[in-house]
């Protein structure tokens, strides 16, 4: 996997081995993960950090570090995500990076907040935890929405739409391939989720992130200090209300 920004590449072994590679193709820095082996491998979206899973109960984070002129400095450790009791399956990243999500063999997923102060030892919050019991018995994947407020959870060939902030499932699509889903993404606005699998993608709406954006935009409203902020909210709101309208799916 290459990063965003364009400066390195990230190689992850079936061991516990992390390579960071430069665009020469020399390596940067060699990582033990120390998780028995790596299932799960990923750079995040904001260019700084590369995290891991495996068969301990814990997601781990490093960031990886470059000097002002673009010069490569070294990798360190950032913070870890604990609270699990069994293997973790899968984890993602928002789009700023400032949420992370986890499933995990226990029967869970995490929901946690990553905007710490890890360089003073601070360690990510855990915001919500919700049961998916799949996960207890198959591997699993997911998808976070970019403003984090819909979790797309994949098992066998059904996919499971979370909100959470409630904790809840708002939707369920069932057998959506023939074969066992490979990978989930939304796109980069969060109006739409791509699944893959048995050759092929589908896309689906994001139903559930309207959904949330009402919520969100009712509850600022109530607080809302003055015209100008009211009238910006309530345009926001009414065009969430449209989209689930055009949908078929606004609650009366």
């Amino acid at each position: 996997m290459s990063l965003p920004s364009g400066k390195f590449i990230m190689t992850a072994s079936s061991d516990t081995t992390i390579l960071i590679w430069n665009l020469k193709g020399q390596v940067l820095s060699t990582i033990n993960t120390n998780q028995m082996n790596n299932i799960h491998a990923t750079i995040s979206p904001c260019s700084r950090f590369v995290a891991s899973c495996g068969f301990t109960p814990d997601v781990k984070v490093w960031e990886v570090c470059f000097g002002k002129k673009g010069d490569f400095q070294e990798v360190v450790r950032a913070f870890e995500l604990k609270g699990h009791s069994a293997a973790v399956h899968f984890f993602a990243f928002s789009n700023d990076s400032r949420r992370m999500v986890s499933v995990s063999k226990d029967g869970t997923w995490k929901l946690w907040d990553t905007d710490v102060e890890y360089k003073k030892q601070q360690d990510p919050y855990l915001l919500r935890t919700g049961r998916f019991e799949e996960a207890s018995t198959m591997p699993c994947r997911l998808a976070l929405s970019p403003d984090a407020q819909v979790l797309a959870l994949a098992s066998g060939s059904s996919i499971h739409l979370y909100n959470t902030r409630r904790g809840e499932k708002e939707e369920c699509f069932e057998q959506v391939h023939g074969e066992c889903i490979t990978d989930l993404s939304f796109d980069i606005t969060g109006r739409f989720l791509a699944s893959c699998g048995d050759r092929a993608v589908r896309l689906f709406h994001n139903t559930p992130g309207h959904r949330a954006m009402v919520e969100e935009m009712q509850g600022l409203l109530k607080r809302a200090s003055n015209e100008s902020t009211r009238q910006r909210l309530q345009q926001q709101l009414s065009q969430a209300q449209e989209a689930l309208k055009s949908l078929g799916a606004l609650k009366k």
